[in-house]
């Protein structure tokens, strides 16, 4: 669990990041589910973005993708989500205490 000093430290970073995941018509399928776990482990935190043309709302594609790749959701703000999770072998942020 996140406290809100780290979440306030990981939407700062998030806000100049690019969306690397893009969720359109089919939802969370599991080909999104395998980019995403492999752009946790490089990367720790991603930025995602819900099409206009996905069946779910962006809070429940975020949640289910978190669920999926055992991460946490940081922040949903309009079609756009973060989510962290950190790497225990080769760290690459530093979270505030």
């Amino acid at each position: 669990m996140l406290s809100g000093r780290q979440k306030r430290f990981l939407r700062s970073l998030g806000m100049t990041m690019e969306p690397l995941l893009h969720i359109g018509k089919d939802g969370v399928t599991p080909p999104v589910v395998r980019q995403a776990v492999d752009a946790l482990r490089a990367r720790e935190l991603i930025k995602g973005r819900a099409l206009p043309t996905t069946p779910d709302s962006v809070a429940d594609v975020a949640a289910s993708l978190a669920e999926a790749t055992e991460s946490v959701v940081v922040q949903v703000i309009g079609r756009n989500f973060l989510l962290f999770k950190p790497n225990d072998d080769d760290p690459k942020l530093q979270l505030p205490v």
